[in-house]
């Protein structure tokens, strides 16, 4: 054989031989001795907001049932569409999963037509942790101190006011939308990098309102440093038995739960799916790691991965159609 032609035939080898040992390393068969290794799981929001606290208390009791540590990193940026679109781009091996949020995997896809990934096709959903209630609150020195002052407020001063939210995009962005368009109101709004830092400036005063997640916002209730308004969430809440829903206050179709669950890239192998999920379930059945994450005002799911699917379908559907009815762009 000419040198020339054996030399291409050794790299063509090779290259072969990279991808067969690739296809061999993702295959069930390899998947078998999952994990052998830690486990970075990406939370697409900065510290601090709902999503890095449930990622955070969720870490160490998974790491400990699945064998290898768990290591929680943040990547913040476009309302968690950089984060999610990590962990779309990962090696399908389940050392690279990503925390799935309303905004990463349904609101900012709805709203978004650069979203480089597709919610639906693009990740493998492995199980949802935890849903939990979303809030309208505001700082103490806003006016109103009830939901009925706080409308009555908006209409009387259209444009006086700024609400944060998590990021162009996310849930606290449409929902707010959703309620702007729904009680004719407006107010203007101004996007973070994540929960985190929307939240510093609303109790410093620096921002109005806010549309958040119930765990990262309810200890600045507790204490003082926020006023709450009105909550999305299937009954009133026993920490804020005197806060109404959305459905009470007639806007059921801002009544919306958030979701945080687990996620990995498209053709995760079956048995890394059933592993972690497996291991999720088995972490939140510990009565410590439970209460932790009830604590926040969440509430425990740990489906399958079947019904964790469905629901980021859903969810996906429902945004593109408020996106769609409410004319909104991210200009």
């Amino acid at each position: 054989m000419p040198r020339r032609r054996l030399s291409t035939f050794v790299r063509l080898a090779e290259v072969t031989g990279l991808a067969v040992l690739a296809a061999t390393l993702a295959s069930p068969a390899a998947a078998q001795g999952y994990p052998t290794k830690p486990i970075e799981l990406s939370v697409p929001f900065a510290p601090g907001g709902t999503t890095d606290i449930v990622a955070r208390v969720i870490s160490e009791p998974l790491g400990k049932a699945l064998g290898q540590p768990v290591i929680v990193i943040n990547r913040a940026g476009g309302g968690g569409i950089v984060g999610a679109a990590e962990t779309a781009r990962a090696a399908p091996d389940g050392y690279k999963l990503g925390v799935a949020t309303v905004s990463s995997t349904a609101a900012n896809p709805a709203i978004n037509p650069k979203t480089p990934y597709d919610p639906i096709n693009d990740f493998t959903p492995i199980t949802n942790i935890a849903a939990t209630p979303n809030i309208i609150a505001v700082n103490p020195k806003f006016p109103a101190k009830n939901y009925a002052e706080f409308v009555a407020e908006l209409k009387k001063n259209p444009g006086k006011y700024s609400y944060a939210s998590s990021g162009t995009g996310g849930i606290g962005h449409l929902l707010m939308e959703l309620y702007k368009s729904l009680t004719n109101t407006f107010v203007t709004h101004i996007p973070y990098r994540g929960a985190g830092p929307a939240l510093n400036d609303v109790v410093a005063g620096q921002v109005a309102i806010m549309f958040d997640n119930i765990p990262s916002a309810l200890p600045f209730i507790k204490s003082g440093q926020l006023v709450p308004i009105v909550v999305s969430a299937p009954q009133r809440l026993k920490d804020l038995p005197n806060v109404p829903t959305f459905k009470e206050v007639g806007l059921e179709p801002v009544n919306r739960m958030a979701y945080y669950g687990i996620l990995g890239p498209k053709n995760l192998p079956k048995e890394v799916v059933d592993k972690v999920a497996a291991a999720v379930k088995k972490s939140v059945e510990d009565p410590v790691v439970r209460k932790r994450i009830e604590d926040t005002g969440s509430l425990i799911v740990a489906n399958t991965p079947e019904q964790f699917a469905a629901q980021i379908k859903a969810e996906f559907e429902v945004y593109k159609q408020v996106v769609v009815k409410q004319k909104l762009t991210l200009d």
